[in-house]
């Protein structure tokens, strides 16, 4: 999360250098939007906190305390981010909090409520942390089960709840999105958002099946994986190119690109074009079990989230230049309109 979160530090540097207005597609005050500067300085706060606890955490396990009492330190770490995101005083960007969750009911309550640029972006967002979402439920039924108090890290595995539990966590951010291309199709009568909507059906269906695979890793379920998550990918890659950052026309002065551009060297486009194909390919780790030699299956989990969140930080960017860009060339489409000539009598 933090890791996503410093991304989108980097994105607003690229964005203000590159002269593009996110602050007015975003349609946040000025006076209370947060700055790469502010953002950097939670990134270092909250990560110094973290590593701060796991210190005392280790060093209190070498001491020899009850392991009870020693597992619930990062329970309490967890507990009190919550509780500082929630905090109604006026302390920590109260105004940026209270945004935030904002944006994440109208989010969850998807077509209820009319979408705009920043509901779908951060939408987007969560569809890149599923692995974090599901660390979250793991986290959760760790604590709220009591396992920490005896170290079982299986029993919410074995647990037939929170198996079933899985499969919503891992396709709900794509269910959240769909509802909002719903509700924007109901709202501006686009058929384009209906085709946006098939995407994220594909990609629910890819998360569900890949939670089926953990089960049961039988030929043809493996099998099946690759088929739905194959479709899924090329159509989310057609998306991205073409739809969200506005690549790949042919008629262009820029071959496979488009014709007018915010950065100067075009092999930053192409090489980010295959980037993206690449870090979209990550699913492959799932069904070809690369565990890179004796590294333990959650440190690959974990690197492979990563991968994740660094490809959407660069998908962030050419989304906001494919928005300015279309933004500024509707108002240069704006002509001007002579005024009426009024003849004035000689008498006069």
């Amino acid at each position: 999360m933090f890791l996503h979160f410093f991304l989108y530090g980097c994105n607003i540097v690229m964005w203000r250098k590159s002269r593009i207005n996110y602050s007015f597609i975003f349609e946040l005050a000025p006076t209370k939007e947060l700055k790469y500067r502010d953002v950097f300085l939670i990134c270092t706060t909250a990560m110094t906190a973290v590593v701060g606890v796991m210190f005392i955490h280790l060093s209190l396990l070498t001491k020899r305390y009850s392991y009870s009492q020693v597992q619930a330190i990062p329970g309490l770490l967890f507990l009190s981010f919550l509780l500082l995101l929630v905090c109604p005083f006026n302390i920590c960007y109260r105004s940026s909090r209270f945004s935030f969750l904002c944006v994440i009911r109208n989010i969850v309550l998807s077509p209820l409520y009319k979408v705009v640029m920043l509901d779908f972006f951060m939408a987007d967002q969560l569809c890149s942390q599923v692995s974090m979402l599901r660390n979250l439920e793991n986290v959760a039924c760790y604590y709220l089960t009591g396992s920490y108090k005896t170290q079982d890290y299986g029993y919410c595995m074995r647990s037939k709840h929170y198996r079933d539990l899985a499969y919503a966590v891992s396709f709900i951010p794509y269910y959240w999105r769909a509802m909002q291309c719903a509700r924007r199709w109901f709202d501006e009568g686009q058929i384009d958002h209906l085709v946006n909507l098939g995407k994220y059906v594909s990609a629910m269906l890819a998360a569900g099946a890949k939670v089926a695979y953990e089960r049961d890793k039988s030929a043809g379920m493996m099998w099946l994986v690759v088929v739905i998550s194959s479709a899924a990918t090329i159509y989310q890659l057609y998306w991205d190119f073409v739809m969200d950052w506005g690549l790949l026309q042919m008629n262009s002065k820029n071959p496979w690109l488009r014709n007018e551009l915010v950065l100067r060297r075009k092999f930053i486009y192409y090489f980010s074009m295959g980037l993206n194909l690449i870090l979209r390919l990550a699913w492959l780790q799932t069904v070809l079990h690369s565990n890179f030699e004796h590294v333990d299956h959650r440190v690959t989990e974990l690197f492979i989230a990563s991968l994740e969140v660094i490809r959407r930080g660069q998908w962030n960017f050419y989304r906001l230049e494919n928005e300015h860009l279309n933004n500024a060339g509707k108002y240069r489409a704006v002509k001007t309109v002579p005024l009426p000539f009024h003849e004035v009598d000689e008498e006069d």
